[in-house]
């Protein structure tokens, strides 16, 4: 049986902590490839297509008595290809998931989600016992892992509608763990690398995850997370003040609120804003508006940046240790698995910055919002006019984007700069950088939807960018290949190519600085017209007051 809504507000801060670490957990994990990259090939999966192994007897050695199994392009790009595949679910189900949220509320999704999730760890654990024959489960696997880690992520960014003045320190914290769910199998890893079998690893993740269905089914409502401005959101809060007031039983309390939220319209059924309603331009505009286009064009290069640096960061460290010798000594051989081994390491160690990351690019988007209020609350609770704003919301907003995707592509291209040279160290700060491009541009986006675009487009127009940029990133594939192939293990020439296409997000920014401008001029011109009706009013007022004299 689901909690009611008001059970699920006064369990708010317990679901709150338990889907952040199960963000951590659970979510994107897969974004860690590097480190599970390392575990999968260690233990033989795929490695049965290298050319070194293709006798029977050869490969029940390898099964049995090798200490480690064979490796080779093969192996690389179909691994890669799961990546990819994996990747592409994560970002691509946005948009559906969202549709489905809307019918169905947070508590299904999440339910089967967390299902999903244990079932693609008991695949990977039972095709880690015959990697020879059940190798194309890992498809299966990671398919079924990136839709259940974006769907546990998707309904949590919901339940900061709960907590009202703390709601985008919530979210922020809720983005930052979803991007730093990919310091996961980086600590896996270690587990694995002290000796821990893999089968039990993933066997015992499998059975976590099942915890996250039982939190989930014990303290998830049956019905959406209303906003704050949600009516059902004010009458809460009434109830908890009432509450403390009349110091009433917990079992009253619970009854007065079921049946006065049973009375309430839902947030589909509340009346809307007829003036707005009207205004609102038909969802066609804001698809084609070139705000979207140019936002899409931003999202799709940045989203394809970051997804090959994941899926190739392992070969593009080998390459730096190597420099692309085909025949390497023992000692050379030996030298680039540690470092490479070292380095993911330390990548999937610094995805814990998205905790900090998300929140910083989260101030820039509020910058200066507080001094935007127009209006401030009465005594007996109506608004009166205040002050005269010093900022126009949705200018500052505007402002506020521009500032966010600038600083953002800066720090893109200055990432694709450092993956240029060829120095191990130095590459510590690109992981950084890269750490710090996820953790902002998806808020950067959200900010500038919400700044732009009305309020019923937000949820479809993040999700319908979300899936095309999935789409475009899977260009990563043939990259990957490329890269292996014809460049021979030499990835400066598709990150040059990645850096000088990287320039076009500022773009972006260029056309939203123009855009400020227009409404700048449209500001001073209402602001004229207001002036203007008002010295005539004053004017009319004063002439009337000397007739009657």
């Amino acid at each position: 049986m689901a909690p009611s809504l008001s059970q699920a507000y006064r369990r708010r801060w317990w679901m709150a902590v338990t889907s952040i670490i199960e963000n951590l957990l659970f979510s994107a994990v897969l974004l860690g490839w590097g480190s599970l990259l390392i575990m999968l090939k260690n233990e033989g999966f795929y490695s049965h297509l290298c050319t070194e192994n293709v006798t029977e007897g050869h490969s029940n050695l390898s099964l049995t008595e090798q200490t480690g199994w064979l490796s080779c392009i093969e192996q690389e790009e179909i691994l890669n290809l799961g990546f990819t595949i994996g990747s592409f679910i994560i970002s691509a189900a946005t948009l559906p998931l969202g549709v489905l949220m809307d019918k169905f509320g947070p508590r299904p999704i999440r339910l089967f989600g967390s299902s999903c999730f244990a079932l693609s760890m008991v695949l990977i654990a039972v095709a880690s016992y015959n990697p020879k024959v059940l190798s194309a489960l890992i498809f299966i696997a990671v398919s079924m892992n990136g839709f259940g880690g974006i769907c546990l992520t998707f309904t949590s960014l919901t339940l900061p509608n709960m907590f009202g003045n703390v709601r985008s320190t919530i979210l922020s914290l809720m983005i930052g763990s979803y991007a730093s769910s990919a310091v996961t199998f980086p600590g896996v890893k270690l587990i694995y690398d002290v000796g821990v079998s893999f089968s039990v690893i993933f066997w015992l993740w499998a059975g976590f995850a099942c915890l996250v269905f039982l939190n989930c089914f014990l303290n998830w409502p049956g019905e959406s997370f209303p906003a704050p401005e949600d009516i059902r959101y004010i009458a809460m809060g009434k109830l908890r003040g009432k509450e403390l007031d009349q110091k009433m039983t917990d079992t009253n309390v619970v009854l007065r609120e079921q049946e006065e939220l049973k009375k309430l319209p839902s947030s589909d059924e509340a009346p809307s804003d007829g003036a707005e309603a009207q205004s609102s331009p038909p969802f066609r505009r804001s698809v084609c508006s070139p705000i979207f286009l140019w936002s899409i064009i931003t999202m799709a290069m940045t989203q394809l940046r970051i997804i090959f640096f994941m899926g190739a960061m392992n070969k593009m460290l080998e390459f730096l240790v190597t420099h692309g010798d085909p025949n390497p000594s023992e000692v050379l051989v030996k030298e680039s698995e540690e470092q490479v081994s070292l380095y993911s390491s330390i990548f999937g160690t610094l995805q814990l910055l998205c905790l900090l990351s998300c929140p910083l690019i989260g101030y820039i988007m509020d910058w200066r919002m507080k001094e935007c209020e127009d209006d401030v609350s009465s005594a007996d609770g109506e608004k009166s006019p205040s002050s005269p704003p010093k900022r126009d919301r949705k200018i500052q907003k505007l402002t506020n984007a521009i500032r966010a995707f600038i600083f953002t592509n800066m720090l893109l291209v200055t990432f694709g700069i450092l993956s240029l040279i060829d120095n191990l160290p130095i590459q510590v700060v690109s992981f950084i950088l890269h750490t710090a491009v996820r953790g902002f541009i998806h808020s950067c986006c959200g900010g500038l939807y919400a700044a732009v675009y009305p309020t019923n487009h937000f949820g479809t127009l993040t999700g319908l960018q979300s899936m095309i940029s999935a789409v475009f990133a899977l260009l990563q594939q043939p990259l990957f290949m490329l890269m292996l192939g014809p460049l021979k293990g030499d990835p400066y020439w598709i990150n040059l190519g990645l850096l000088l296409f990287s320039l076009v997000g500022f773009l972006l920014p260029g056309y939203l600085f123009y855009h400020r401008r227009h409404l700048i001029q449209e500001k001073a011109a209402r602001d004229g017209q207001s002036l203007s009706l008002n010295q005539t009013n004053d004017s009319s007022k004063h002439q009337g007051t000397n007739g009657d004299i």
